[in-house]
């Protein structure tokens, strides 16, 4: 199975948010990867995984949503390659094989079909896991995420511009941290948290490898589900933040507006949401709201 790695230290002292337990996982065809799980749930209880954003680890982005989902689900949540403990590759970062790990892990953890919860970048690695892997996803929630992240030519020259730039560095935290796209994705520090999570946090990023961060940047600039997203075919639940400069919530409104059947979900704030105190009640009400659709569904069926 998987062995238990590292305990989960508490983040706030006094508060319910804690690290969920690390495990690292053998995959008999791409290497080792690292997931988060919480698996104190009832026996037989739902599934979801938790896909994170880019430059962020399962860790940053849902460390708020492992308690408030925890009592009702099986919670696991990878470090997708490249980023933290995630998988290590001499293959070139792209979308696809970030969905193709996630179902040779969902495999080996014998889960069945899942609810995945895809954050920015995780949301088109979610679409992907769905679009390719059908019998392993039941639902899907999305989340400050699209289609396509970059719809105007003009904005993607840019932005790849920028990613080749940087990939001509050696010093990549602080080129990265100059990108204009990165700058609205995860910040250096975390707000309202104490010092020792600060520390973590820090740590987090130092993990991350250079060139596959940078690999998966060009992979979210040139990214586009348009002409199929409407093909979707499991419950869906789209968490639009209205305040978001990453991800423009009109492309998150016209995804859901393109995915049949998706119910709306809406955080007033930004990209980064995923940070903040109330975040892990927004999480799980989009997956309960998907959960229930989910159970209706098979018993129709």
């Amino acid at each position: 199975m998987h062995d238990l790695k590292e305990s989960p230290p508490e983040l706030e002292p006094g508060a319910s948010e804690t690290l969920a337990a690390g495990h690292r996982l053998a995959l008999p065809h791409r290497g080792t990867t690292f997931f988060r799980e919480v698996d104190r749930a009832p026996h037989q209880a739902p599934v979801v995984v938790l896909l994170h954003g880019w430059c962020a680890s399962a860790g940053l982005n849902w460390f708020r949503a492992f308690d408030h989902l925890g009592d009702d689900f099986r919670v696991i949540a990878p470090d997708l390659r490249g980023h933290a403990r995630g998988l290590r590759s001499r293959e070139r970062f792209t979308l696809a094989r970030c969905a193709d790990d996630t179902a040779e892990m969902l495999v080996e953890l014998d889960t069945g079909p899942v609810i995945v919860v895809g954050y920015s970048m995780g949301g088109p690695i979610a679409q992907l896991l769905w679009r390719h892997h059908r019998d392993l996803v039941s639902g899907m929630v999305l989340m400050a995420t699209s289609p396509g992240f970059l719809p105007v030519y003009r904005e993607r020259v840019i932005f790849q511009t920028a990613m080749a730039a940087a990939a001509i560095t050696t010093r990549a935290g602080g080129a990265l941290a100059r990108l204009p796209f990165l700058g609205a994705q995860m910040p250096l520090t975390l707000p309202d948290l104490p010092e020792n999570a600060q520390t973590w946090a820090a740590a987090e990023f130092r993990r991350h490898d250079t060139r596959q961060l940078l690999e998966a940047g060009h992979a979210i600039g040139t990214y586009s589900a348009r002409r199929w997203i409407n093909e979707i075919d499991v419950p869906t639940a789209v968490v639009v933040t209205t305040r978001d400069r990453a991800v423009a919530p009109h492309l998150q409104v016209n995804m859901a507006e393109s995915i049949p059947g998706a119910s709306v979900h809406v955080i007033a704030s930004g990209h980064l949401s995923c940070a903040e105190a109330g975040f892990g009640r927004h999480v799980s009400d989009a997956v309960h709201s998907v959960t229930e659709r989910v159970v209706r569904w098979n018993a129709s069926a």
